[in-house]
């Protein structure tokens, strides 16, 4: 089972050093620990920060936190029943 607190606590600590706001998804690239194969898990949960971006929408750039971008990715990991 996923814990989903820890999945955003994982994301929101691999997102936060971003450059904010950002517009796209390649502005988180640089601040990922290992670039687009930096990898997120809990329970059956696992996905590179690169599968994130091709399993989900385009997201409702900008965004003007972490914070506010990992939401957005919970959600829709929760829309497509993959958490």
């Amino acid at each position: 089972m996923t814990d989903k607190e820890d999945l955003r606590q994982q994301m929101i600590d691999a997102f936060e050093g971003a450059d904010y706001p950002i517009n796209s998804p390649m502005d988180l690239v640089p601040a990922l620990p290992n670039g687009p194969g930096t990898k997120f898990e809990s329970g059956d949960f696992s996905m590179t920060a690169m599968e994130l971006n091709t399993k989900l929408g385009g997201g409702d750039f900008p965004y003007d936190s972490a914070e506010d971008f990992v939401d957005d990715v919970m959600e829709q990991l929760e829309d497509q029943n993959l958490i």
